[in-house]
């Protein structure tokens, strides 16, 4: 399940749903508006295979990663989420649930950093 936080933009999960890539967002389908980042962080504990998309810099703490989900935090315009959630979902690194989860990736234009868990080194890849 790949989910957006309620901090991206109506408009670009309706991009994403355009482009047929299956997704939820906090406060409209899944969960309720307001949630605290603690509690979305138990919310992601009661899913299998949560994909959790954000621009919410704070869930970039690779002490969250966790083998139910993956957290993606996005360094980029709220303008360009959509296109950004893609490019991961598509990427040869992260195009499949088993290469994502238990990870915390950070993205941002000139690539993006992988945090696994139990792991003390940082992966970066370049676009």
């Amino acid at each position: 399940m790949n989910i957006l936080d309620e901090n991206a933009p109506e408009d670009q999960r309706s991009l994403l749903q355009s482009w047929r890539i299956p997704i939820h967002q906090i406060g409209f389908d899944v969960g309720r508006k307001g949630m605290k980042d603690e509690e979305i962080i138990r919310f992601l504990h009661q899913l299998r295979d949560a994909t959790f998309f954000t621009r919410d810099l704070g869930f970039c703490d690779r002490k969250l990663c966790h083998p139910r989900y993956c957290l993606v935090c996005l360094a980029v315009g709220k303008d360009e989420v959509a296109v950004f959630v893609r490019r991961v979902l598509r990427h040869p690194e992260l195009d499949t649930k088993a290469k994502r989860m238990d990870t915390m990736i950070r993205v941002s234009h000139a690539g993006f950093s992988i945090w696994r868990r139990n792991v003390q080194k940082e992966v970066y890849i370049n676009w």
